[in-house]
């Protein structure tokens, strides 16, 4: 349960989380009672973020920083390494894969965003890759951060700001999302040559 976004901007590509932890429907943690509240961590160049178990956070981390290579630059890229590191996940963290038994492939049962100087991805379940052009949003508050974006892209806000607005929008109603939030922004790699 968590709200994540990412924007991409005019140059700039903006990631923002929540810092509330959700255990069940009774329990949560929020920043102010969590050391590591930050959901938003690095890997070399790019800032990552994960919607799923709490658990997946301390996995993927481990996970890619152990790859001898990784790619998250390209919806290739990221694809090839989230599929390479699938059985990882199983052999080595123990993930349990299944979800629907109709499903077409086994589950690594998270969604991540990725923002880089290339651009703002989203990696789900069965390892699709997307390349989003404008905005996107994981988590349970997702649906609030949507409608914010959509309604604030086109104005003169930053991405970051606009990541800012969206987070906010989706604490505000969403019961497993809270303020504080965390927000990184960097430029495109067009923008970093010019």
């Amino acid at each position: 349960m968590t709200t994540i976004v990412v924007v991409c901007k005019d140059g700039q590509v903006a990631i923002a989380a929540d810092t509330q932890t959700t255990f069940s429907d009774e329990h949560k943690l929020l920043a102010g009672y969590d050391v590591f509240h930050d959901k938003i961590f690095r890997i070399g160049d790019s800032y990552l973020a994960i919607a799923g178990s709490a658990a997946h956070d301390l996995v993927l981390q481990s996970a890619l920083k152990g790859m001898k290579s990784r790619d998250l630059t390209s919806r290739a890229g990221l694809f090839e390494t989230f599929r390479k590191i699938h059985p990882k996940l199983k052999d080595h963290f123990f993930l349990r894969p299944e979800e629907d038994e109709e499903d077409p492939y086994e589950s690594s049962q998270m969604m991540v965003l990725v923002a880089n100087a290339h651009g703002i991805f989203g990696v789900f379940p069965m390892r699709e890759v997307y390349q989003f052009a404008r905005y996107w949003a994981i988590g349970s508050g997702r649906k609030f951060a949507m409608g914010a974006m959509q309604v604030l892209y086109d104005s003169p806000l930053t991405a970051a700001e606009i990541a800012e607005r969206a987070v906010t929008a989706a604490c505000e109603f969403d019961a497993s999302s809270s303020l504080p939030l965390t927000l990184y922004s960097i430029p495109t790699e067009k923008d970093k040559h010019s």
